[in-house]
């Protein structure tokens, strides 16, 4: 009855610290992802922002027509996702 006793507490200390294990590692995974995300809308915002400058930029120096300086502004914008999704997957 004693090893038996024995037996168990092992049983359960091993079963504790291999799901400690599994939960700390799930842990450091999902903070990685969330740095990856943050990292992503970071490089998004700062496209938005670089095409909204350029666009205003573009319009007083009067170099293009209006819808080409919209089109440089979306092709900005498509560079800035095609970075994001370079930096989440």
């Amino acid at each position: 009855m004693i090893d038996s006793g024995y037996g168990l507490g092992r049983r359960t200390v091993g079963v504790l610290a291999s799901t400690a294990v599994l939960v700390f590692s799930g842990v450091a995974l999902a903070t990685d992802q969330s740095q990856q995300r943050q990292q992503g809308r970071d490089a998004n915002q700062a496209a938005k922002q670089d095409a909204r400058s350029e666009k205003i930029d573009c319009r007083a120096e009067n170099q293009k027509s209006n819808a080409a300086c919209r089109q440089d502004k979306r092709d900005t914008k498509q560079d800035g996702r095609q970075e994001k999704r370079s930096i989440k997957y």
